[in-house]
Formats: C-alpha cells, structure tokens, sequence
C-alpha cells in the first residue's frame, strides 16, 4: 500500500482478507508466533483477520515498550500511534492500518488498549506489588483488557457480563504468575505480593538474590491460586449472560486454564524449579466437559460486586456503548474455534516473553 493511500482516511468496509496490511500481519505471525497462528486459522475468517491484526499491533507495542533504551519515550510514541488509528488515519505501519481497520468495525473502545499498553509499561519498568490490590491492578491491565475486548467483538454485552470478561481475564493473568516464579526471578521480575512475601517469613530483596523452593513459598502460591480460583468462580457466573453459542466455548477456556493451577497443587506448588503445563488428554477431558457442564450455569440473581481493578475497564465501555453503541459482528463460531482465540490470546504474551528472555540469556 502507497503512502498516499495510508494517508487516507480508512473507508466504513468489513475486514477484508485480502488487504496488504492485514496479509502483511498474517506474514509477522508466521514468522514470530506460530503457535498463534496455527490457532487463529481455527477462527472464522472475519474473527481471525481482527484477532491477527489485534495481535500484531500489541506485540509490536510490547516490544517497544520492552526493549525501550533509556531516554526513549515509548508511551508517548505509542499514544500518538493509537491517536492516529482511532482518527482514520494511521502512521506508516503494516500493524497500525490493520487494527485501524478492526477498531473502525467494532467500534473498540480506545481505553482498553491504553490499559494494555499501561501494563506492558509496568513491566518494563519491573515494577513490584505490594499487595494483592497492587496486583490486581497489574492484571486487569494487561489481562481484564483482554478479556474485555474479546467480549466486546463477541457482540453486545450487559456491563455485569463485561465485568465478568474482565475478572476471568485477571484470574488467569494470576494463574500465570503462580505458574512462572521461577522464570520471573530469574529475570529480575517479582510478581507476588511482597506482604504476602514478609507475612510468611520471606524478605523479597533475599529471595531474589537467591530464589529458591521451600514451604514459605509454597504458603504464598497457594494463597495467589486460592485468589484465582475465587475470581474464576465469580466470573463463572457471567458464562451464562453470553450468547447461547459462546457459553460452552467460555467455560472451556475458563476450566483449561484454572486446570494450570490444579495441576500446580498436585505437584506440590513448586514452581521455582519447573513450570506446570496441562496434558493434551486433560485439556480434551475439559474441553468436553465444558458441553454439559454449561447447561447448569445460570446467571446471579445478585450481581456480585466488581474487582475494584476492573471498575475502570468497564466504566470505559458504558460511556463507549452510549457514545456509540456496540454493534460489533458476532460470528456463529464452533467451540474448540473460540476456546483457541482466548486460550491463545491471553497466553501469547507469557510464552513470547520467556521465548524473548531465553534469546537474551544465550
């Protein structure tokens, strides 16, 4: 594409497969994410296209923000990026036209995507959490966001539903911290609670100097699971508010991820020395589970109250839904197809940053 056409405002058109813009993303997953990719061709071919193109333009803002060099303004340069996407008009890169065109279908709201880019900040500038509020805040940016706008492309939701997206989003980025101690001490990076820490009789500056295994933080990872496993339930009862054929593909990713921490429990809580992963023939034992086991979920007659970290989030798309409404396409998807666009998208960043890690260690 032309500099000239890209200086275009994007035209009110569907996604189109065939765009450059959108191929050159599907040749960026090829190259660097071909886990993702494999997944997303399982998508339907308008909610693969807006999952590509989300995806590529977060991974390139991940890296900037990562890779930033002192004295780099990689916030900055991202908001004048995203102000030039959400005006119809965006800068000279393949990733920034493509979610240009999914923003203008789906009428993304513009705040989930600061609060991702908001938690891609905190991690590089290795920020610690004093508390489990403190984490909680972590995880609504860089997950609740997620959550929030796969419900969003689904289609029209209630707030309480969206809220549920956003706390299911958060239980799993908890998931994966309990998951990755080990690897996260090894790179200098401390995501449980330092008075949680303290309380059990570790200093956090001791342990990072010499991260080890021993009961006191196995207290600390179950008490992070126990966590999880209370937001899994509360976002459980959202499944039912989604449309009929979304509920059994939520609940399967729901079970196959908080299935992470189980598995961690059976192992002793050791993850220090070894990451936790699920076996293929529990994952499919899940995943069939998830048909009868949706039939029974019904909808709180009380709405529990939101995780105050999410309570942004979702205010963000009320004043969006008034503003402009949420007509976004909602596809009629088959359930293994929908369980790999959100198993995927809220793993891809975990497994990128170990894949990044290891390169930068060798």
């Amino acid at each position: 594409m032309s500099r000239s056409e890209r200086d275009a405002p994007v035209a009110n058109t569907e996604l189109n497969f065939d765009s450059n813009d959108l191929q050159a993303c599907v040749a960026m997953m090829q190259g660097g994410s071909k886990t993702f990719f494999a997944a997303s061709r399982l998508l339907p071919p308008r909610v693969r296209i807006a999952a590509i193109a989300l995806y590529a333009f977060c991974r390139v803002a991940d890296d900037l923000v990562d890779e930033a060099a002192a004295g780099d303004t990689p916030l900055d340069v991202l908001q004048a990026r995203l102000d030039a996407i959400y005006a119809g008009t965006p800068s000279d890169h393949v990733e920034d036209h493509a979610l240009s065109l999914v923003v203008q279908q789906y009428k993304l709201p513009r705040h989930l995507l600061d609060a991702l880019i908001e938690g891609f900040a905190w991690d590089a500038g290795g920020r610690t959490y004093d508390s489990i509020e403190d984490l909680h805040a972590y995880g609504a940016r860089v997950a609740g966001s997620v959550g929030a706008m796969m419900s969003w492309i689904m289609g029209p939701q209630s707030m309480d539903t969206l809220a549920r997206a956003c706390e299911l989003g958060v239980a799993m980025q908890l998931t994966n911290i309990a998951r990755d101690v080990g690897h996260d001490a090894s790179i200098g990076r401390l995501y449980l609670p330092r008075r949680w820490l303290i309380e059990a009789g570790v200093q956090p500056e001791a342990w990072m100097a010499q991260p080890t295994f021993t009961p006191a933080i196995a207290v600390v990872v179950a008490r992070l699971l126990d966590e999880a496993d209370r937001l899994y339930k509360q976002a459980h009862s959202g499944i039912a508010a989604l449309p009929p054929d979304c509920r059994a593909a939520i609940c399967a990713a729901s079970m196959i991820y908080a299935e992470i921490g189980h598995q961690l429990r059976r192992e002793g809580l050791d993850s220090v020395n070894k990451r936790t992963v699920v076996s293929t023939t529990r994952k499919l034992m899940l995943l069939a589970s998830a048909w009868t086991q949706v039939h029974w979920i019904r909808v709180s007659e009380h709405s529990p109250e939101p995780l105050a970290a999410i309570v942004g989030l979702v205010q963000g798309c009320r004043d969006a839904t008034q503003q402009t409404g949420n007509k976004a396409y909602f596809p009629n998807r088959a359930m293994p197809q929908r369980v790999a666009w959100m198993l995927d998208l809220f793993e891809r960043r975990e497994n990128e940053r170990l894949d990044r890690n290891a390169m930068k260690q060798n």
